[in-house]
């Protein structure tokens, strides 16, 4: 998918942002200022300038990408969360494969055929969908969203965002494309993380779920690694999308969830994904489909530029950008150094305090130059049948 994130802007409503954080803003005119934000307040950015003073600024005249970082900056985790939501988990093992066990417990909330209003809950996850579903089909893909849900949780990189409302994170399904879409899902798209409101939106073909008769069943051969990929971004914390982050580590994160290998009996093979995402990323996946088609011979511009370009410029070459950003991410979590992922948790940390692009990227760098890092990246995947260039 080309966008997995569309922005909302807010309107109408007071946003308060915790803790803050100065960085450059860019509006719609391409002329820069150094801020703080404060606060959203009625489609208002409200930022501090170095002088002490308050000045808003109307969020629709910011560029795409402050908009965006807006939204993905305001998602805190819900108050009165269970503590395994929000805790940091750097020092726990890498896991090796990701069960989920037991019953997803479906619970019926809401059914109304007047109003086309059918809502079903599992432990983490409530579905709100326009048709009526029978509690076998729920449990089948909700066993997908609770195990993705349960291998986000388990890496050890701290991703502990996202907001419920309710105490659930709320998914919308829809029977067909056309309503999807006149929903906000992009054309073309097997679903979609909407920042701005925290939720996920997806056609009930993308979870395998068809018509039969009077009512729905399970497609057990169908599979989509575009789901995973958008529940990682609602899981996601709002600092790992800053600059310097957001795109090559935000995508790339989600793209490495996504295709792990799955299977419907509610398990991911963490420890044998590394095949699976040189395939991917080279070739168009199992069966010659969904794949990012890189080849084996990978040309990339400078890695410097490739990490801060704006995600405007990321998405605008989506297959090259997303299938790399899920190489390098890889390379950080399994192939760098001792492989213990140290220098991408750093980074990580280095994000929760504030830091961003340039400053953010020397944390990740520890003592390398870029020419030097850059030969390590092609000579870890050349050993992988992968040869990268970067050019100037």
């Amino acid at each position: 998918m080309k966008f997995s994130i569309i922005i909302i802007l807010l309107a109408g409503s007071v946003l308060s942002m915790g803790r803050q954080i100065e960085r450059i803003w860019t509006d719609d005119q391409g002329r820069n200022t150094k801020a703080m934000l404060l606060r959203v307040e009625n489609g208002n950015a409200i930022l501090q300038l170095p002088n002490g003073k308050e000045s808003p600024f109307p969020i629709a005249k910011l560029s795409k990408d402050d908009q965006l970082w807006i939204q993905n900056y305001s998602q805190e985790p819900a108050k009165g969360a269970p503590a395994e939501d929000n805790k940091l988990n750097f020092e726990d093992p890498w896991p090796e494969q990701v069960k989920f066990k037991g019953d997803p417990e479906i619970a019926t909330a809401k059914e109304d055929k007047d109003t086309k209003q059918f809502v079903y809950e599992s432990a983490n996850y409530r579905y709100n969908c326009d048709v009526r579903l029978g509690a076998s089909v729920v449990k089948g893909f909700a066993v997908l969203f609770e195990t993705t849900h349960q291998f986000v949780r388990e890496l050890p990189l701290s991703v502990n965002g996202g907001a419920k409302k309710d105490g659930k994170y709320e998914i919308f399904l829809f029977e067909n494309a056309n309503d999807y879409h006149s929903a906000g899902g992009p054309p073309g798209s097997a679903g979609v993380y909407i920042g701005g409101k925290n939720i996920v939106m997806v056609p009930l073909t993308s979870l395998g779920v068809k018509k039969a008769g009077t009512g729905y069943v399970m497609d057990r051969e169908k599979s989509s690694k575009t789901l995973p990929h958008e529940l990682v971004h609602q899981l996601t914390p709002h600092p790992y999308y800053a600059e310097g982050s957001m795109g090559w580590f935000t995508e790339g994160l989600a793209e490495y969830v996504a295709v792990t290998p799955y299977f419907s009996s509610g398990m991911f093979n963490v420890r044998g994904n590394a095949k699976s995402i040189v395939e991917y990323a080279t070739a168009y996946g199992k069966d010659g489909t969904g794949g990012r088609g890189l080849g084996e011979k990978i040309k990339l511009g400078p890695l410097k530029n490739f990490m801060l370009q704006s995600y405007t410029s990321f998405t605008g070459n989506a297959q090259v950008n997303y299938g790399c950003g899920m190489l390098i991410t890889n390379y950080f979590f399994h192939m760098d150094r001792e492989k213990d992922g140290v220098r991408i948790k750093k980074f990580l940390k280095a994000l929760r305090e504030g830091k961003q692009g340039e400053a953010a990227l020397e944390v990740l760098l520890d003592g390398q130059t870029w020419l030097e890092l850059e030969k390590d990246i092609t000579k870890a995947y050349t050993s992988k049948g992968v040869k990268f260039t970067f050019t100037e």
